[in-house]
C-alpha cells in the first residue's frame, strides 16, 4: 500500500486547538473529569484532534488543507456540534474504507463500516488513564481499546466507557418500578440507590455532624449552646436558629522544644476564613486567655475577627509556620522543622480544633464560630468514635466481601512528590481523623449493601456490578475532600479544597474537616450529583469499546491489529501515579474490590512494572532508574509496532522539559523501530495551576507523529542529518512563532520537530564512524533552535546578534524561555551546554557578589539589573576583556534610575559596543519577553528597558559622546 500522509503529519490549526483546549481546562460541570479524579488528564478536545488527525488523509492543495482546517477547528469545540461530530466520522470511515479497498481488493465503503459489515478503525491508548483518549475515539465512530496497569484508572476507564453505554438507557424490559431505580436508565439509578446509601449512613454517624445553635438567633423558643448530645442529633439542619456545620477547624500542634514551657504549640501555616472585598475574616490566636474548659494549661485559644480592609484585623493571618517551623507563643522558643518531624515520627504531633465554618438557612456567606462559641459535642471524643469503629469493623469481619478494616497498607515514600512521611504519617489511615475515618468505612459499608438490596431487584449481575460501582466511585470522589490534608476554601464553592489539588501528597499544617451530609458541602450528595452530571452524556454514546488492565509491555492483541495507537505514556520521572492512585486504590478494594477480584488482589496498585524512572525504587539510583524506564519504554513500543499496522500512525502526547527526559523516550523509539514524522504543541494545562507558580512548567503537551521506519539505514550526521536539522528548525520556529507558541514550549515543540532528522535513520554516525547518541543530538537540535530564535529575538539582519558574547545571548534565551521561574539544575544545566557557558564552578555565572544567577537548594532562576546594578564595578573592563553586554546593560539601567549623573562616567570607563547594547535592550524590552509562564515577567526590569530605549540617544549616545 503506498504511504498515504495523515492529516496531523501535514498541519493541524495548534492556535485554535490550544485557545479551546485552555477553554474546556476552566469548565468542571459534566467534564469527565468531574467523575473521578485521574491526574494529568489530556482535554478531550486535544485527544480528538490527535485521533482525527491520525486516522484522515492530508489534503493534496492549498485549498484542501484550508478546508481541513476550518473543519477540525469546527470539530474541535467543547462538548462538541453533534454535526460536525458525525461529519468527522465519515470522514475517518471513508478514508478507512478506502485503505481496506486497498488491502482486501474488493471495494468496502463507509456504509459497510457504519452497518457493521465492515470493521471499524481500531484506535488504542496503551496508557489510557482517565480515558479521554479513547472516549474521543469512540465519539468518532472508531473502536476504541483502552488499556492501562493500574487498578484505579481500569475502574475510571470501566464508568467512563463501558458501563454507561451498556447500562445507559431505560430499559423498558426491566421488571420493577420507578421508584426503586429500575426502568430509568444507568443516572438516575446510581442517584436513587445514592441516596439510599446517604440515608443509611446519617442514620449510623448523623450524630457526628449535628446542627449549631446560632448564638445569633433571636429564638422564640429556648435554645441553648449547650444542648445535651441526644437532643442535638435530632434537630434538623435548616431548623431556625440553627447553623448548618461546612467544616470543622483544626491545627496541627507539638509540645514546646523547651522543656521547662512544655506549652502546646500551634503549627497552622495561616488562619485565613474569608478574603472578599470589604469582608476579611480570620482567626487570632490569644495565648493569654485562660484555658477553655478542660483544656490543659498553656494552650493557644483562637477568636474569629473580622473587618473591611486586610489592614483593619490588625495581625497577619498568614504569619503562621512555615515548613514546621514556628515559636512557641508563650516562651519564644522556636520548634524548628527538625524537631517538628522527630515529633511526628515519634508519634507525638497531635491536633487541636479552631473554628466550625457554618451557613444560615437561606442565606449567602459562611458564619464562623471559635471553639468556645460551640457546644463541645462538635468535637467528639476519639475515644469513642475508636469504638464505634471497632464495632463496624466487627461487624464486617465475617463478610464474603472482605472485612472493612482501618487503612493499614503502607504509603510508599516518593520523595519527589509526598512529603507526609517526613512527619509520621506512614500508613494512609494516618491521613484522617477519627470521624473521617469512620465515616468513609460507614459510606463503605452501605456501599456494599447496595450491591445485596440492589441484586434483589430485576438485574443482572452485570448491571448491579455496574451500578455498585458507580456508588464506589463516588464514596472514592468523597475521600479526597474528606481527609486530614485539606485545606479552607476562603470563599465560594464546597468550604473544602481537595488533596489533590496537584499530584502530590504534602504535609498540611491547618486542615479543614468537611461535612459529609451538607448538601451545600463537599459532601456524599454533592458528590453524587457532580458524578450523575458528568455521567449522562456518556450515556448517549456506542458501545464500540474494549477496556482491559495490564501492561503495555506484552499485550494479547494480535499483530497488525490497529489503524493508530494515540496515546499519553508516564513523563520520564515527572509522576509516579501508582504512589497517588494508592490513595484511592485503599477505599476502592474496601468498597467494590469484591466485584474485581483480580484487580484488587494486592495490598497496594502494582508497581513493578510502572514505567517511570523513580530512583527509589533502584538501588543503583538515578542511573537505574533511567534505564529501567528506557527499557520498558522500548517493550512498549516494540509491542506498538508489533500490533499496529504496517502504515499507521502512533501519536504520543509528551511534556518533559528536560532534554533527559526525551533522549530516553528517543532511544526507546528507535530501538523500536519508530522514527518520529511530525511534532505540535498543543496547549493543555491552565497557566495559572498551582504547579505552575514559581515554576518552568510547560503549559503544552507535544503530540509526537511516529511510523515504523520501512528500513535502517545509516546516516551520515554531516552530510544527511545537520542540515535537515536546520531546516526543519528554522521552519519550525518560524511557524510556531507565528501561531504564538512561546517560551519553553516553542522550544520543546521544536526540539520535538528536529527528531525527524534524526529518528528516520536506523543508525547516524559521524564522520569517523563514531555513533551519535540521542543525548548529543538532542543537545544539538536544542543548540539550533536557540540559535534560531537568537536570531528572532535580536531580529533577523541585526547587526551584532552573530558577535554578541554567550553570556548575553544566555540571558535573553533563559528569559524567553523561562521568564522569572526558577528552573531545576538538570534541566538548567542542559540548556547552558549548547550556550557554551558554565552555571557553577570558577567564574561560573552562579559565583560572585554579582552573579547573573542565583541558586536556591536545587534551582536557579535570574538576577535582574535590581538585583546586580548597584554593584560598583559591573560592565567595566576586566583584564581579561571587555565585560559582557548584560553587565553594562544592568548597570546601565540602575544607574538610570538611582544615579543618573554618574551614568556618563561609566560609559565613558566602560566603551561599550552601542550596536550591540541596543539590540540587546530591544530584544529584552520587546513583546516577546513581556510575559509567559510562571510568575509575571521581570516588570520592573521590562519597564526599565523600555524607558532606555524611548530615551536612547540622550542617556546614551549623547552621554557617551559628550566630551568627544
Amino acid at each position: 500500500m503506498p504511504n498515504d500522509q495523515r492529516l496531523i503529519e501535514d498541519y493541524i490549526p495548534i492556535e485554535a486547538i490550544s485557545e479551546e483546549a485552555r477553554r474546556e481546562k476552566s469548565i468542571r460541570k459534566g467534564h469527565i473529569s468531574t467523575l473521578h479524579l485521574w491526574w494529568a488528564r489530556r482535554p478531550l478536545v486535544a485527544a480528538r484532534a490527535a485521533v482525527y488527525g491520525a486516522l484522515v488523509p492530508a489534503p493534496t492543495d492549498k485549498k484542501g488543507r484550508r478546508e481541513a482546517e476550518e473543519f477540525v477547528k469546527r470539530l474541535c469545540k467543547y462538548p462538541g456540534d453533534p454535526h460536525v461530530v458525525a461529519e468527522a466520522r465519515r470522514h475517518i470511515w471513508q478514508a478507512h474504507a478506502a485503505r481496506l479497498t486497498a488491502e482486501q481488493g474488493h471495494l468496502v465503503t463507509a456504509e459497510d463500516i457504519e452497518a457493521g459489515r465492515a470493521p471499524r478503525p481500531r484506535v488504542l491508548d496503551m496508557f489510557a488513564g482517565g480515558g479521554a483518549i479513547p472516549l474521543e475515539a469512540l465519539r468518532l465512530g472508531c473502536e476504541a481499546y483502552a488499556l492501562d496497569l493500574n487498578p484505579v484508572a481500569h475502574i475510571i476507564e470501566l464508568c467512563t466507557l463501558v458501563y454507561p453505554q451498556q447500562y445507559g438507557a431505560p430499559d423498558p424490559a426491566a421488571r420493577g418500578s420507578a421508584k426503586d431505580g429500575t426502568w430509568a436508565g444507568l443516572a438516575a439509578e446510581v442517584e436513587y440507590w445514592g441516596k439510599w446509601v446517604l440515608e443509611k449512613a446519617r442514620a449510623d454517624i448523623g450524630d457526628l455532624y449535628p446542627p449549631i445553635p446560632d448564638p445569633d438567633y433571636k429564638p422564640t423558643g429556648q435554645l441553648s449552646m449547650d444542648i445535651p448530645v441526644a437532643q442535638v442529633a435530632n434537630l434538623r439542619y435548616e431548623q431556625p436558629g440553627m447553623l448548618t456545620p461546612v467544616a470543622y477547624l483544626w491545627t496541627r500542634t507539638v509540645r514546646c522544644k523547651n522543656p521547662s514551657c512544655g506549652g502546646t504549640v500551634p503549627l497552622a501555616r495561616q488562619t485565613w476564613l474569608a478574603q472578599k472585598p470589604g469582608r476579611y475574616v480570620a482567626l487570632r490566636p490569644d495565648a493569654n486567655a485562660n484555658a477553655h474548659r478542660a483544656w490543659p494549661e498553656k494552650t493557644v485559644r483562637y477568636r474569629v475577627v473580622e473587618a473591611t480592609t486586610e489592614n483593619g484585623l490588625g495581625f497577619d493571618p498568614a504569619g503562621g509556620s512555615r515548613g514546621g517551623n514556628v515559636a512557641c507563643p508563650f516562651c519564644g522558643t522556636v520548634a524548628d522543622s527538625g524537631y517538628v518531624k522527630a515529633e511526628g515520627m515519634a508519634g507525638r504531633i497531635g491536633v487541636q480544633p479552631m473554628a466550625v465554618a457554618c451557613t444560615r438557612p437561606g442565606k449567602q456567606g459562611k458564619v464562623y464560630l471559635a471553639v468556645e462559641e460551640v457546644s463541645p459535642s462538635i468535637w467528639p471524643d476519639d475515644d469513642a468514635i475508636v469504638r464505634r469503629v471497632s464495632a463496624l469493623q466487627d461487624a464486617a469481619a465475617n463478610d464474603t466481601k472482605g472485612p472493612l478494616i482501618a487503612l493499614d497498607e503502607p504509603i510508599e515514600a516518593n520523595p519527589r512528590s509526598m512529603d507526609v512521611q517526613n512527619y509520621g504519617l506512614l500508613y494512609w489511615d494516618d491521613l484522617y481523623t477519627r470521624r473521617q475515618a469512620l465515616a468513609l468505612l460507614t459510606f463503605a459499608k452501605y456501599v456494599r449493601n447496595a450491591h445485596d438490596a440492589i441484586s434483589r431487584s430485576y438485574y443482572s449481575p452485570q448491571h448491579v456490578r455496574a451500578i455498585t460501582t458507580f456508588l464506589g466511585i463516588v464514596q472514592s470522589r468523597l475521600a479526597d475532600f474528606a481527609n486530614a490534608l485539606c485545606t479552607l476554601l476562603p470563599s465560594g464553592g464546597r468550604g473544602v479544597k481537595q488533596l489533590f489539588v496537584r499530584q502530590a501528597l504534602p504535609m498540611v499544617w491547618d486542615f479543614a474537616e468537611t461535612n459529609p451530609f451538607n448538601p451545600s458541602a463537599a459532601s456524599w450528595p454533592s458528590m453524587l450529583s457532580t458524578v450523575i452530571v458528568a455521567l449522562e452524556p456518556l450515556c448517549k454514546l456506542d458501545n464500540h469499546v474494549t477496556v482491559a488492565r495490564g501492561s503495555s509491555t506484552s499485550t494479547s492483541y494480535g499483530c497488525d491489529l490497529f489503524d493508530a495507537i494515540v496515546t499519553d505514556p508516564p513523563y520520564y520521572d515527572n509522576v509516579s501515579y501508582s504512589n497517588l492512585a494508592d490513595f484511592f486504590y485503599v477505599w476502592q478494594k474496601r468498597t467494590i474490590g469484591f466485584l474485581y477480584p483480580e484487580d484488587f488482589a494486592s495490598a497496594l496498585s502494582p508497581k513493578k512494572k510502572e514505567a517511570i524512572a523513580a530512583s527509589y525504587r533502584h538501588e543503583g539510583g538515578k542511573r537505574a532508574a533511567q534505564q529501567f524506564y528506557e527499557n520498558t519504554m522500548a517493550k512498549v513500543f516494540s509491542e506498538a509496532s508489533r500490533i499496529l499496522k504496517p502504515n499507521a500512525l502512533m501519536v504520543i502526547v509528551y511534556a518533559h522539559k528536560t532534554t533527559l527526559g526525551w533522549s530516553t523516550l528517543v532511544n526507546a523509539l528507535r530501538s523500536a523501530s519508530f522514527a518520529v514524522t511530525e511534532a505540535w504543541p498543543l496547549e493543555t494545562e491552565q497557566s495559572h495551576r498551582t504547579r505552575a507558580v514559581d515554576n518552568a512548567s510547560l503549559a503544552s503537551s507535544i503530540f509526537l507523529v511516529a511510523r515504523k521506519r520501512l528500513a535502517e539505514e545509516v546516516a551520515s550526521y554531516e552530510h544527511d542529518v545537520r542540515p535537515n536539522l536546520d531546516r526543519i528548525v528554522r521552519e519550525r520556529v518560524e511557524r510556531l512563532w507565528a501561531q504564538g507558541v512561546t517560551g519553553a514550549d516553542l522550544v520543546i515543540a521544536c526540539v520535538g520537530a528536529g527528531l525527524r532528522a534524526f529518528t528516520r535513520f536506523g543508525r547516524v554516525e559521524y564522520a569517523n564512524g563514531e555513533e551519535v547518541p540521542a543525548s548529543t543530538y538532542l543537545a544539538e537540535v536544542e543548540g539550533a533552535v536557540l540559535e534560531a530564535l537568537l536570531e528572532r529575538l535580536f531580529g533577523v539582519g541585526q547587526s551584532g546578534v552573530a558577535s554578541v558574547d554567550a553570556v548575553t545571548r544566555f540571558y535573553v534565551l533563559w528569559r524567553y524561555a523561562y521568564r522569572s521561574a526558577a528552573v531545576d539544575a538538570g534541566e538548567a544545566i542542559l540548556f547552558a551546554y549548547p550556550l557554551q557557558v558554565e552555571l557553577d564552578g570558577p567564574g561560573g555565572l552562579s559565583q560572585g557578589s554579582n552573579a547573573l544567577l542565583a541558586r536556591a537548594g536545587s534551582r536557579y532562576y535570574l538576577r535582574d539589573y535590581m538585583d546586580r546594578g548597584a554593584y560598583e564595578d559591573l560592565g567595566k573592563p576586566t583584564p581579561h576583556g571587555s565585560a559582557p553586554i548584560i553587565d553594562v546593560l544592568h548597570r546601565v539601567l540602575w544607574l538610570m534610575d538611582y544615579r543618573p549623573s554618574e551614568l556618563p562616567a561609566f560609559l565613558d570607563e566602560a566603551q561599550p559596543d552601542l550596536d550591540r547594547l541596543r539590540v540587546t535592550a530591544q530584544a529584552l524590552a520587546g513583546p516577546a519577553l513581556s510575559g509567559g509562564a510562571g510568575k509575571a515577567p521581570a516588570a520592573g526590569e521590562t519597564a526599565a528597558l523600555r524607558r532606555l530605549t524611548a530615551n536612547w540617544r540622550t542617556l546614551i549616545e549623547e552621554n557617551l559622546f559628550r566630551d568627544r
